[in-house]
C-alpha cells in the first residue's frame, strides 16, 4: 500500500530529476490579489508567472504539493470521493518545454513510477472549433507513446480547454486530461458514458493569446500540471472510497469507536462519519495555516464556522460528543499531516482550543435551534393539514419564510445553509430571498442604531475628531492583542463617549482591558503627530494600510490616516493632529455586541 507521504515524495522526487524547482506551498487563505477566497487550485498562486511575469527564483521549471480548499460542492461531501480540502500536485513550464517532454514524463510517471497499465489509461483532448484547431498534436503524441488509439477521445471545448473567461490578451489553450478505470467499473467502451472512468490528472497547455477576435499562438507557451493526490492514493491502493486511504482511516476508526457505529455496514452512520472527517481535516487546515483564520461570521471565518458547525450536527445524528471533534483533529495534526505541515504541530493546542471554543458555543444553541426548527416545520404541516381538510385541491407549502430561516440565524446562530440541509431532509425547501431580504432589514436597523454617519461620529467637532482618532488606536491594540484579522464591525461617536464594535470569539478578560487601556494611553503619551496622505486604493494596500473599504476601483484615490508605526488605516477622516490632543482613555465597558463580536465603551478624560 503506498502512503499519502511516499505519494508526495515520488511526486517531487520525479520532477526535480526532470530539473523542476520544488517551491513549497502558500497559504490555504486568499491574499485578495487572486478575487477568491481560498487557493482552489494548485496553480492559482502562480497566474502572475503564467501571465508572464518571471518567477523570483528565476527558474522556469517548477514543481510542488499544493493544499486547497473548495467548498462549492460541501453538499456532496459525505460520499466515496468528494472533499473540501485536498492537495494539488502540480508541475509547470514558464516558457521552457512544452507537449512532447510534458506527455512523456505524465506517461513516464504514470506507468514507470506508479505502475498504471498503459492499456487500460484513456486521454482526452481538445477537438476544435472555429477559433483554434484539433489537437492532433497531442494525440498523436499519446499514440507514438502507448496510449491505445481508441482510449484517446476528442472533446469539446467546454471539456478540453483552458481559458480566463472574460478576459483578453491572457494566455489560453487546451488540456490532455488523463483517466482511468475504476476496479468496480464495466469495460473501456463505456468511457463517455461517465460511470467507470475518473480523471486523475490534467495537462494544460498555454500556447495561445486570447484576443478581441479570437486567438493567436503565443511564442512563449507554458504548461500547467495539476494532479489530486487525494484521488490518485485512491486509485494506487485499487480503492473506490477515498475515506480509507491513510489520509483518512485512523480519523474513521476513531469515529466509529466512540459512535459505536458500523461505518461499512451503516449507510447513514457512514455519511455522518465522512462529513465529520472531512469538515474536521479542512478545519485543522484553516486554523492552521500561515495565515490561519477563526470562525467567525463574515467572509472565510464564516465558512470555517459553517464546517464546524456542520460537524457538530452530525457528531448528534451519531449520538456523540461534539468533544469527538478534537479528537479527530488531533489525528490529523499527529499521525497524518504534522510532519508534510509542520506548523499544525507547532499550533495543535491553539487549533483544538478554537474548535472547542466554536463547538461549545454552537452547542448551547444548537438543541433550542432544532427545536425552533421543528416548531417551523410543525406550524407548516399542521396548517397544511387543516388546509385540506377544508378545501382537497388545496396545495399543501413546502417552504420555511425567510423572517422564520433568520430568526434561526440571528437567534440561534444557525446558517442559513444548515437551514437548507435541515429543510430538504423533511422536504421543505427555504425562502432564500425572504432570507436576504430580513438581513437586510435587520443591517439597516443596526446601521441606524449606531450612527450611520461618516467614520461613527454624529457630529463633527474636535472632541468627536479626537475620540475617532482614538478608535484608530484601539483597533491597533485589539490587533496587536488578538491577531490582524481583528476588524471593526462598527463604531458609534458623540462628544460624551466612544462605542467600538470588533470581532472576537470571547469576552475579553479584566487583564486584556486593562493592558488594552494601557497600550492607547501610552500611544497617546508619545504625542505622535496623525498624518494623512493619499495614494491609489492598491498602493496604499500595497504600502500596509488597512481599513473597511469598498473601492469602486484599485485606481481609486483614498485616504491613509498614518499614526507613527502604531496604525495605518484607510479612512474619511476626520482626525486629530497630534495623539497628545486626546487626554487620557478610559475603557468603560465590554459586551457583547451580536454572536462573534464584542463591544467596547469608552471616555476620553
Amino acid at each position: 500500500m503506498i502512503t499519502s507521504k511516499q505519494l508526495r515524495d515520488n511526486w517531487i522526487k520525479f520532477y526535480e530529476s526532470k530539473g523542476h524547482l520544488n517551491i513549497g506551498a502558500v497559504s490555504l487563505i486568499g491574499d485578495g490579489t487572486t478575487g477568491v477566497m481560498f487557493n482552489v487550485a494548485g496553480m492559482q498562486p502562480l497566474m502572475p508567472y503564467l501571465l508572464g511575469k518571471p518567477h523570483p527564483s528565476g527558474k522556469t521549471r517548477l514543481c510542488n504539493v499544493q493544499g486547497c480548499v473548495r467548498t462549492v460542492d460541501i453538499d456532496a461531501v459525505g460520499d466515496a470521493t468528494h472533499f473540501t480540502f485536498f492537495e494539488m500536485m502540480g508541475n509547470w513550464s514558464l516558457g521552457d518545454y512544452f507537449k512532447k517532454e510534458k506527455t512523456a514524463w505524465t506517461f513516464e510517471l504514470l506507468t514507470k513510477v506508479f505502475g498504471f497499465d498503459k492499456d487500460k489509461i484513456c486521454s482526452t483532448v481538445f477537438e476544435g472549433n472555429a477559433s483554434a484547431p484539433r489537437d492532433e498534436e497531442t494525440a498523436e503524441l499519446l499514440k507514438s507513446l502507448g496510449i491505445k488509439e481508441e482510449n484517446i477521445f476528442y472533446l469539446p471545448k467546454k471539456d478540453n480547454w483552458w481559458e480566463l473567461e472574460g478576459t483578453v490578451g491572457t494566455p489560453c489553450g487546451p488540456d490532455n486530461e488523463w483517466f482511468y478505470p475504476r476496479e468496480d467499473g464495466k469495460d473501456s467502451s463505456d468511457f463517455l458514458d461517465g460511470n467507470r472512468y475518473v480523471e486523475i490528472g490534467n495537462d494544460v497547455y498555454m500556447q495561445y493569446k486570447k484576443t478581441e477576435n479570437g486567438y493567436e499562438e503565443l511564442k512563449n507557451k507554458n504548461v500547467d500540471t495539476g494532479f489530486g493526490l487525494d484521488r490518485l492514493l485512491l486509485f494506487l491502493n485499487g480503492l473506490t472510497d477515498g475515506y480509507k486511504t491513510d489520509l483518512f482511516i485512523d480519523a474513521v476508526n476513531y469515529l466509529e469507536k466512540v459512535s459505536g457505529k458500523n461505518y461499512d455496514a451503516d449507510e447513514e452512520a457512514r455519511k455522518a462519519i465522512r462529513i465529520i472527517a472531512d469538515h474536521t481535516r479542512t478545519s485543522v487546515m484553516l486554523i492552521g495555516d500561515a495565515n490561519g483564520i477563526i470562525p467567525s461570521n463574515t467572509g472565510a471565518g464564516y465558512i470555517l464556522r459553517r464546517l464546524l458547525r456542520r460537524s457538530i450536527r452530525y457528531c448528534r445524528s451519531l449520538e456523540i460528543s461534539s468533544e469527538a471533534i478534537c479528537g479527530a483533529a488531533e489525528i490529523f495534526i499527529d499521525k497524518v499531516y504534522g510532519e508534510a505541515y509542520p506548523l499544525l504541530v507547532e499550533k495543535k493546542d491553539y487549533i483544538l482550543d478554537e474548535i472547542r471554543k466554536e463547538s461549545k458555543k454552537f452547542e448551547a444553541t444548537l438543541s433550542a435551534g432544532i427545536k425552533e426548527f421543528e416548531k417551523c416545520i410543525g406550524g407548516i404541516e399542521r396548517k397544511n393539514a387543516f388546509m385540506k381538510e377544508k378545501d382537497s385541491s388545496y396545495v399543501p407549502e413546502t417552504e420555511i419564510s425567510g423572517k422564520q430561516s433568520f430568526r434561526l440565524y440571528d437567534t440561534f446562530g444557525f446558517p442559513l445553509e444548515l437551514t437548507e440541509e435541515l429543510a430538504a431532509e423533511r422536504g421543505f425547501t427555504v425562502d432564500k430571498k425572504g432570507f436576504d431580504e430580513a438581513f437586510k432589514a435587520h443591517q439597516e436597523i443596526s446601521k441606524a442604531q449606531a450612527g450611520a454617519a461618516k467614520g461613527g461620529l454624529t457630529e463633527r467637532t474636535e472632541i468627536t475628531q479626537n475620540y475617532h482618532t482614538a478608535t484608530h488606536i484601539l483597533l491597533a491594540g485589539l490587533r496587536k492583542m488578538f491577531g490582524t484579522n481583528t476588524e471593526q464591525k462598527g463604531s458609534n461617536i458623540t462628544e460624551e463617549r466612544m462605542r467600538f464594535d470588533f470581532n472576537l470569539d470571547h469576552k475579553m478578560t479584566d487583564a486584556e482591558l486593562k493592558a488594552l487601556e494601557d497600550f492607547v494611553n501610552e500611544v497617546i503619551s508619545r504625542k505622535i503627530d496623525v498624518v494623512r496622505s493619499e495614494l491609489p486604493y492598491k498602493d496604499a494596500v500595497s504600502s500596509g494600510a488597512y481599513g473597511v473599504f469598498n473601492p469602486t476601483s484599485q485606481d481609486q484615490i483614498v485616504s491613509i490616516y498614518t499614526i507613527g508605526d502604531v496604525d495605518k488605516q484607510i479612512c474619511g477622516g476626520p482626525h486629530a493632529k497630534n495623539t497628545g490632543d486626546l487626554g487620557k482613555f478610559r475603557i468603560t465597558k465590554e459586551e457583547s455586541s451580536s454572536s462573534g463580536v464584542r463591544r467596547i465603551k469608552a471616555v476620553l478624560e
